[in-house]
């Protein structure tokens, strides 16, 4: 961490800085605390000197908005009513902070206000379809097109940002949810802004649905024009402060949370961090991420933690794929409920100890995933790449087609189906798995219909093909499928469904057909292996090794020089091949998932020796953790290494 000089000014300290992106250049170990207003009364030093003790050296702290923490002067904004008259309670976190090289984010939440301010100027606040405003627990919500935010929320952030020398600026809740905290929806904002600027752009009256596609937009671009105004003035007035919300445009950093919902779905998605990372990384954007490791089980029960070995499996994903530890907590450091931080400790203590390691990291993955949205689809091909230790990166867009990085990638991979760009990466050599019932960027046989959800099979006719299914003749087909005109020599071919009990009576009128499960064609210099059905949704659901072998051995068939990572790894141990730059190396770290069952996250399972080859030419091996050489040898084109044993996670230095 760079030095601060501190220079007495009014009653805190202020900081002169190199002009530079600190996010980008320095080792960051995140630490948020979302303070209740009744805590402004929290000893600062003991809040301070905590997070200094477990490793922190970025702090998001509360500054305003809902309630500001600091003594502020502006009409209609409300210093917390806990606040002591005359405690200024940021700027001594700021203060303290900046004295141990910590640097502060202020954190702002200007999606609510209180009644009086709603009694001033109504027109500045959400209006439910019926006219009535939006309130939660007392507080009215503001309008992302109103004056509140962009009228008077700039008073508050020019006061603030002049008042105190912030190292960023987040904000909560940015623009206009879809639901309260309470999961209630709030529907279509009616205000007269949203009216005017709605039928300005769209010629017509708001919907009265809020799914409504232009809707959608409309709010995504209200948004967007806010974080603009927001983002030429934090830098204006503070160059080297970051910007930060959750959203990609105009900000510095993007923000991801790994949080968990007692109401969400199973199963659980215990890739949570790394999806996340991976992802934001590869998708043609520049900034640093920051993925939020939550610690409590929801909303309804804030200060309760979920558990250790979750926390310390989503920090580990994060440095795996290039991102800080960043953990936060409700209230004051000395927390009722200690799992995280006894979690976390550990890990930041590691990253403070190897901050070199972290520092500049990209994806040296020679195989692309496309994103769909988180669908099932998407998570069942994420699990097979990460299960069958095939490194692979995560898009979810195609700048990647024009912006010279079109040779990157020896593989793509589309869950869903492929945007038509995606025809030029294979008429130019690349190499495209596509799943799905979406036509893809080129002719490969006529569609005669599309199926929706099926419950039938595949039938295998070339198990040389296959090597991963010799033990079966079949796979399960369990979803949507397009029926194509039948091949000559079909590799798969489709068993509709039929009689499935009682036992006596399964099968009785099975039919065997010549409907195609896979095409495989040629495509310029390319080549494209096409299954017009989702095994990605069925993999994700139940796992069958069926889906996976088919996968897999598809990925072997159209990878034009075999994997880029041969390993005898268990399948829970997670992999990435990372560059690093800024120090001309290359590092494989390996996070045990193997805690993870059902809902549980318990302590990995420690592993044996470990066996790795990787497609590229180094000398030397060194496992930090363990803190030992690992002798190398050739292999063809492959250098080999053996890990003695892996316990919760490891990383490899490769020496060239």
């Amino acid at each position: 961490m760079k030095k601060y000089l501190f220079i007495a000014t009014l009653s805190f300290t202020t900081t002169l800085f190199s002009q530079t992106k600190w996010w980008m250049e320095e080792p960051i170990r995140f630490f948020q605390t979302n303070l209740p207003e009744n805590y402004s009364t929290l000893d600062a030093d003991a809040l301070v000197n905590g997070v200094a003790d477990f490793g922190t050296n970025v702090l998001m702290f509360n500054m305003g908005g809902i309630a500001a923490q600091y003594p502020t002067e502006m009409d209609l904004h409300y210093r917390s009513r806990w606040l002591p008259d005359g405690q200024d309670l940021f700027g001594e976190v700021l203060e303290k902070a900046h004295a141990k090289d910590i640097r502060v984010i202020g954190r702002f939440d200007l999606s609510k206000t209180q009644k009086p301010v709603y009694d001033a100027h109504p027109e500045w606040f959400f209006k439910r379809v019926n006219g009535e405003p939006v309130i939660y627990n007392g507080l009215y919500s503001a309008c992302i097109n109103g004056d509140y935010y962009w009228k008077h929320a700039p008073t508050i952030l020019t006061e603030a940002l002049n008042k105190y020398p912030v190292d960023g600026v987040f904000f909560n809740m940015f623009g206009n949810p879809r639901t309260d905290y309470s999961g209630v929806p709030m529907g279509p904002c009616h205000c007269g802004a949203c009216r005017e600027k709605f039928r300005e752009r769209y010629g017509r009256s708001l919907p009265n649905d809020d799914r409504d596609a232009e809707y959608r937009e409309f709010l995504y671009k209200s948004s967007l024009e806010v974080a603009a105004m927001f983002s030429d003035l934090i830098h204006s007035l503070r160059p080297n402060a970051a910007f930060l919300t959750y959203i990609d445009e105009y900000t510095d950093v993007i923000i991801h949370e790994s949080n968990t919902s007692v109401t969400r779905p199973l199963p659980l998605w215990p890739y949570s961090a790394s999806d996340n990372v991976n992802r934001s990384f590869n998708s043609g954007s520049d900034k640093m991420v920051f993925n939020l490791c939550m610690s409590f089980i929801d909303h309804e029960w804030r200060f309760v933690h979920v558990p250790s070995h979750e926390v310390k499996l989503r920090l580990w994903q994060n440095l795996a794929h290039g991102a800080p530890p960043a953990l936060v907590v409700l209230g004051k450091f000395d927390q009722e409920d200690k799992h995280s931080l006894v979690a976390g400790k550990p890990i930041f203590d590691w990253h403070k100890s190897h901050e070199d390691l972290y520092v500049g990291q990209k994806s040296a993955a020679k195989v692309l995933l496309l994103y769909s949205g988180g669908s099932p689809a998407y998570r069942g091909f994420f699990r097979i790449l990460t299960e069958k230790h095939i490194p692979f990166a995560v898009s979810t867009d195609m700048d990647w087609l024009t912006d010279g990085r079109l040779n990157t990638y020896e593989l793509v991979i589309a869950p869903d189906g492929a945007p038509p760009e995606v025809e030029v990466y294979v008429r130019e050599g690349g190499r495209l798995l596509l799943a799905g019932t979406k036509e893809p960027p080129v002719e490969m046989g006529e569609i005669v219909t599309r199926h929706e959800h099926t419950a039938g099979c595949w039938r295998i006719h070339d198990h040389t093909f296959f090597p991963s299914l010799m033990l079966t003749n079949l796979i399960a087909l369990d979803s949507d499928y397009a029926e194509l005109r039948p091949l000559n020599k079909p590799l798969l071919t489709l068993i509709p469904p039929a009689m499935f009990g009682p036992p006596e009576l399964v099968w009785l009128d099975k039919e065997e057909t010549g409907v195609p499960g896979l095409i495989i064609a040629e495509h310029g210099k390319g080549r494209i292996a096409w299954l017009p059905w989702n095994p990605g949704r069925s993999y994700y659901y139940y796992s069958a090794e069926g889906h996976s072998g088919l996968i897999a051995d598809l990925i072997d068939h159209l990878l034009p020089e075999g994997r880029q990572l041969r390993t005898d790894a268990h399948p829970l141990v997670e992999m990435t091949v990372m560059n690093q730059p800024v120090h001309n190396r290359t590092l494989i770290h390996l996070v045990n998932v193997s805690g993870h069952s059902s809902t549980g996250y318990f302590p990995p399972i420690p592993t044996g020796e470990i066996m790795i080859e990787l497609d590229e030419d180094f000398s030397g091996a060194y496992a930090v953790k363990i803190g030992r050489d690992l002798p190398v040898k050739k292999n063809g084109r492959y250098s080999e290494f053996r890990l003695p044993s892996l316990n919760d996670y490891e990383v490899v230095v490769l020496k060239k």
